[in-house]
């Protein structure tokens, strides 16, 4: 169990806030969650879904899920393709989901464009933010701790990713697809506790123009 919530912000684990997105501002008060919506913990699957920052218009859409499927770095055309579109659309869009921080250009000649992950991560540290208070946030990263170190006594590793699923299934006579949710099941975890140590070390200052414009 882990004592406390002490040192959650400690640049020691791989997913600690070191890497902490500044400048958040501090939402209205219309904007904070009711006594009834606080009852009960956080819960990371209802979260915004980034798709409904941009949505409204179908060729939008269109670019916005093509951006998103990036796995790689792409050039214009191929997101075109991707979209269904034209690429002349698709330079336009492009262009304009890049002022919004969602996707950064790679290369110039041609020019490369990839998913920004970490747009998408800074909206939903912004939802835990002005939906729930910081006794709320502390509780439930106290939660995801203990779970993250239950994982890891059980698998005996230090990370998800260094889980052999086959040889733990066939050391705890478990089934191979039992253990593979297990382990991503303990990614999740630290990937919830990555968003809660950000939700919670986020600054008041106002967010950069680039973040407020959505």
């Amino acid at each position: 169990m882990v004592g406390g919530v002490r040192g959650i912000f400690s640049t020691e684990k791989t997913y600690s806030a070191s890497s902490r997105l500044d400048g958040l501002k501090e939402p209205r008060p219309e904007l904070m969650a009711t006594d009834d919506e606080r009852a009960e913990s956080p819960d990371f699957d209802a979260l915004t879904d980034p798709k409904e920052l941009v949505s409204g218009d179908r060729t939008r859409d269109d670019f916005f899920d093509a951006v998103l499927g990036l796995d790689s770095p792409a050039t214009v055309s191929e997101v075109a393709d991707r979209a269904g579109h034209g690429v002349d659309a698709a330079r336009e869009y492009l262009e304009w989901f890049e002022r919004m921080g969602i996707i950064t250009q790679v290369t110039e000649s041609p020019a490369t464009y990839e998913r920004n992950q970490e747009y998408l991560h800074w909206r939903r540290v912004q939802k835990l933010r002005e939906e729930y208070t910081t006794d709320e946030l502390l509780s439930r990263l106290e939660t995801e701790r203990e779970r993250d170190e239950s994982y890891g006594e059980t698998f005996d590793v230090d990370s998800p990713d260094a889980v052999s699923i086959t040889e733990h299934a066939s050391d705890t006579d478990r089934a191979v697809e039992d253990v593979w949710n297990d382990a991503s099941a303990w990614k999740t975890t630290r990937r919830r506790i990555g968003l809660l140590e950000r939700a919670l070390t986020a600054g008041p200052e106002n967010a950069t123009e680039e973040r407020t414009a959505v």
